[in-house]
Formats: structure tokens, sequence, C-alpha cells
């Protein structure tokens, strides 16, 4: 039986980060890894280094809006395509859902689907959770406290970041969910032996509402043909960003800094890989979470042969017309000065 591990957390809780760490450690060679991004651009692929061959990305908005036409479909090929020698002989799967999942639908899927048995077992569920921000998510968002109860494995992500009060973020956890083992992880710093081979998963441990949303869960499966009828607490929505012309680096904070005075708290992440014109062989990676904006990474090289800008902005009541502008008027602006001055 191929264990099967559900990366989850909120919005920009530095999951992507843990699993691009993890997925650099020899341990987890023979990893395949399932990515749900919510937005018409992926951007995983290019932050983590896996093989084409066992790399999937669903696309297709939220993982747990779709269990049963994307997940188990995508497993049972994953399963057909390994016995056939069509990719690598995995030995575990990681599935990092998007930022909004509910996880109840994705462990139903994982426990009861009939063509999974057999093949694959949920080995445990891994949560992260920014410490920041993680107690004002918890407070306002359902998905983030649900993320939390079903875990087994819980990483307080930010933990070196200024503001950070990790004692009151532990109290909070060990509320929603005690049995789970809470880390602390700097950067995605943790040893794939604390996060994985947890035994099979067992609702009656966690949070007593757990089971009741895992039944909900099954009723919904047998009343809507596989949608589970889901909907999230909030009307979220994605803003995805293709840009061909390169923007130029003082364009970057100006820019992070106009969408946050004018989104507020409507924009709940940004993320990003630039291509700046003042160093073409080395992209930008753009991070906003909430009101937090990080200052640009760059990466040595680009990690695909797709140079082209790609954003993607998630929230409430955005605006895409209005961002492409912003980001067109900005860089203009940055140009003209530079022109100034030379």
């Amino acid at each position: 039986m191929i264990p099967v591990s559900v990366l989850t957390g909120f919005l920009g809780s530095g999951k992507t980060t843990l699993l691009a760490r993890l997925m650099r450690d020899p341990a987890m060679g023979k990893t395949a890894v399932i990515v749900n991004e919510f937005g018409a651009i992926g951007l995983d692929h290019d932050l983590i280094e896996t093989s084409e061959e066992s790399f999937v990305q669903l696309s297709n908005g939220c993982l747990c809006c779709n269990v049963r036409s994307d997940l188990t479909l995508t497993l049972a090929d994953l399963a057909a395509r390994r016995a056939q020698g069509t990719v690598p002989p995995f030995e575990r799967v990681v599935i990092e859902t998007s930022g909004l999942a509910d996880p109840a639908p994705i462990l139903h899927a994982l426990m009861t689907e009939r063509d999974l048995a057999g093949f694959y077992t949920l080995d445990g569920v891994i949560t992260t959770v920014d410490a920041l921000l993680g107690i004002t998510t918890l407070e306002q968002h359902e998905e983030s406290r649900r993320q939390v109860a079903v875990a087994d494995r819980i990483v307080i992500t930010k933990t070196d970041v200024a503001g950070a009060d990790v004692d009151a973020l532990r109290q909070w956890l060990a509320h929603l969910n005690p049995g789970a083992m809470a880390s602390a992880g700097v950067q995605g710093a943790i040893a794939p032996s604390v996060l994985f081979d947890c035994g099979s998963y067992d609702a009656n441990s966690k949070h007593p509402d757990v089971g009741a949303w895992l039944a909900r869960t099954s009723h919904s499966y047998q009343g809507h043909q596989g949608n589970h009828g889901h909907t999230h607490s909030d009307d979220y929505s994605s803003i995805s960003l293709l840009r061909e012309a390169p923007l130029r680096a003082v364009t970057l904070p100006l820019l992070l800094s106009a969408l946050a005075e004018n989104f507020g708290a409507d924009l709940l992440r940004v993320k990003g890989i630039v291509h700046v014109l003042e160093s073409p062989e080395r992209p930008a990676v753009i991070h906003g979470v909430q009101h937090v904006y990080h200052a640009p990474v760059w990466l040595p090289r680009w990690p695909s042969a797709d140079r082209r800008t790609r954003m993607v902005l998630i929230g409430r009541n955005l605006r895409e017309s209005w961002v492409r502008k912003l980001i067109d008027m900005l860089d203009a602006e940055v140009a003209d000065e530079t022109a100034r001055h030379t």
C-alpha cells in the first residue's frame, strides 16, 4: 500500500516552502507530488524541485470542490502509470491542497473510494500555521480551523519573524487539536521523519467535530453525485496575470505597497514569479500574506523555459482590470523617472 500524506494550511502559511525543502531531502526521492492551486496559473511547479513524471498540478479551483473528478481520477491514473512503468516507482504520495481547501472531502475520498482501495492508504495530515498571522487567521477563517483540527502533524512556520507570538499560537492549536504533534520549522527546515509515517488515519482521535465533518461529506457524496456540496465561508476569487514584458526592479516594492494600500484586508494572498528587466537571468519571487508583504527572493536561475511574469492574487472584491492598469502605470512611471535621471 502506498502511503498518502495531505499537506494543508491556509493561504501563505508556508506549504510550498515546506514541500520544496522536503523534496530536496534524499529520503523523499521516491515521492509523487500532487499540487492544487487556487487560480488559473500554476506557480508551485517552478518552486518545487521534483521530476516531471511524478508531479501533477491541479489548477481547476479548490480541490475539495472537485475531489471525485480531479483527485480520485488523478490518483487512479498515477497508480496505473506506475504499474505500466511510465512513471518512476514512487513509494509515497504528497498532496498539497490549496490554502482555501476544506480537508474533510479529501480525507473522505482517500479513506472510502473503492477505486483507490488496495493501492493507497491515508498516512496522515500535515498542517502549516503561520506564527505571525496564525491566530488572526484562525479567528477569521473556518477553513483554517478545520485544517488544524484534522491534522496529525502541525508545522508552525515563520517563528523567526518579529512579532510572532508562538506561545499564544500553541495554546490555540492545543485547543483545536490536542493530539497533534506541533513542531517549529524555519524556511521549511524540518526532517521528513518528523512529519511522515503517522500510521493509519484515525478521525476518532481528533477534535469531535472532525467525525461530523466526514459524516456530512459522506452524505453529500451520496446526494450530489461526486460534488460534496461544500461552499467556502467567504466569497473568494483569484486573479491570474501573465505578462510578456519584464518589469523594472523598482516597480516590485511599489506594486506590493499599492496593492496593500488599496485592497487592504480583502487581499489575502499575492504570489508570483517576476521577470525583472535588470536581472533577466534571475527571476524574483514575490510573496504577500494579508497585510504582510515580504521582500522579493531572487532565484539563482529560471526553473523552466517559461520566462513570463506570472502572478496570482487571491481575496475578495478583486478587480483584475484595475490591477493590470496599476502594474502598467507603475512600470511606466519608473521608466520615465529612470530616463530623466539618465
